[in-house]
């Protein structure tokens, strides 16, 4: 055996994964092996203007490191720093090989072993590596490119086209007749960061989405940071945000109708005479689809300026200068950025198999969040959908350090979870009406109905069953 684990990625879930081991598991020999050529994964991918966090960054990032920035809404660089910072800090970069893109994993059950092959994108060198666990923290989209749909005629326009996940630095969108199709996060992030540069930018959204505006400098944070010290002062301010994430996400389940008309009176006080309707109007509930956070409003004062506009219409076609419009109104573009959203890609595409036959994760349920039905000694990292990814997979790593602690004290080599359920339910997995959602439905595992196959985006409840509960349970095989 190689390692006791290999790290799947040095993105956020990774590094914080490997700084978790070097906490509570020093013992453990362990490797991270990541397919590009830097640490940051999201962070470090994407280049396009104003890209940042929508979650705070006292949720955002790790429980064990602070986040001493006065801005609760970071933007990549920071972010980027303060992942250099966290693996410096924990040894962790020692640790990396670059330029590793995992191809297959295999589980032998005779050794209770795993063999990772990967290749080099450098040397094209194809490796072997063996190892008792797998942390699949690689993410759960297509790195290599984002979704665009099949525009009509988009081989007419003769302007620069786009996608957020591709952007090129160089672009100069100075002085430019800009249009940015989407409506979710990455569409109300770049409109407000070029807003001032260009001649016009206009976002057009097929259906609206929810925003609301928040305070990018948090007084109540600011005035816990005086009071207490920095490692307490930064645990405060992250229950704090916890649970009101939490209360305004199950208010909005609970109350939709009530929500709406709260989080609409919000936006009309933002726009002031600017008429809401029907751009900022969904026609579905509050968290139906994910919630868009923009930080001090940003994105409804470049609205106001006059610079930044909203058209909610389809496309009829390209023109060689812009869009045709279904309503028949015509939009110029010298640039056109497709916010169209991520393709899923589960586990990086890598192929898996135990004892040289292909296992099918369509077919598994997730157990607990973190591992897959009949698959041994493999842990997937998956945040929340509702809150900061982060919340989730500090949980993991904080649950598999028990794990490992167990495994260790009586000598067991393999932890394997089984369904025992005799009628259980199957749901899909991720409990979104999203676009990018609907197009993964049949290349990614299954939820059940019931705990604990049931994801229920509930952080204090993933508290309990990850941090305080017994490891044992009936549905899981050590062996």
């Amino acid at each position: 055996m190689d390692y006791d684990i290999i790290i799947i990625g040095a993105g956020l879930s990774g590094i914080g994964a490997a700084c978790h081991l070097h906490r509570k598991n020093p013992d453990k020999k362990y490797k991270i092996l990541e397919a590009r050529e830097e640490i940051g994964g999201t962070w470090s991918l994407f280049k396009y203007p104003g890209v940042r966090s929508d979650s705070d960054m006292y949720t955002f990032g790790y429980s064990f490191k602070t986040w001493n920035d006065d801005k609760s809404f970071a933007d990549a660089p920071s972010i980027l720093k303060y992942l250099h910072e966290a693996s410096e800090e924990f040894k962790v970069k020692e640790h990396i090989t670059f330029c590793e893109k995992v191809i297959s994993y295999n589980f032998d059950t005779n050794l209770s072993l795993w063999t990772v092959t990967s290749n080099n994108s450098k040397t094209g060198v194809q490796g072997k590596i063996t190892c008792q666990f797998i942390f699949n923290c690689s993410g759960y989209y297509n790195y290599d490119s984002g979704y665009t749909p099949e525009f009509k005629g988009l081989e007419n326009f003769k302007g620069s086209f786009i996608h957020p996940q591709k952007w090129n630095q160089n672009t100069d969108h100075t002085n430019k007749k800009v249009v940015v199709i989407g409506s979710g996060a990455t569409a109300v992030t770049i409109v407000p960061a070029i807003a001032d540069d260009v001649e016009k930018v206009t976002m057009l959204q097929r259906t609206p989405t929810y925003i609301a505006a928040l305070p990018n400098k948090d007084k109540i944070a600011k005035l816990i940071k005086k009071v207490f010290p920095s490692k307490i002062a930064h645990s405060l301010v992250r229950i704090k945000n916890i649970l009101a994430d939490m209360i305004f996400f199950n208010l909005c389940r609970k109350y939709p109708e009530t929500m709406k008309k709260f989080i609409l009176k919000g936006i009309k006080k933002e726009m002031g005479d600017f008429p809401i309707e029907p751009h900022f109007t969904p026609n579905y509930h509050p968290w139906d689809q994910r919630f868009c956070l923009v930080p001090d409003g940003d994105f409804f004062k470049a609205i106001k300026k006059g610079k930044a506009f909203v058209e909610t219409d389809t496309i009829e076609t390209f023109l060689k200068n812009g869009i045709q419009l279904s309503s028949g109104k015509m939009l110029e573009a010298d640039i056109i950025i497709s916010a169209t959203g991520l393709q899923l890609l589960p586990f990086g595409g890598a192929k898996i198999s135990i004892n040289q036959q292909h296992f099918d994760i369509t077919k598994q349920f997730v157990y607990k969040g973190l591992m897959l039905s009949e698959l041994p000694n493999f842990f997937i990292f998956a945040g929340y959908t509702n809150a900061s990814w982060t919340l989730k997979s500090d949980l993991t790593s904080e649950y598999i350090s028990r794990v490992l602690k167990y495994t260790d004290k009586h000598q067991f080599k393999t932890i394997k979870a089984s369904v025992i359920e005799q009628n259980l339910g199957e749901l899909p997995l991720i409990n979104l009406d999203s676009g990018y959602i609907h197009r993964a439905k049949d290349i990614l595992p299954k939820q059940g109905d019931q705990f604990p196959w049931r994801l229920y985006q509930n952080y204090m409840l993933d508290y309990k069953v990850l941090r305080l509960n017994s490891i044992k349970d009936k549905r899981l095989q050590f062996r």
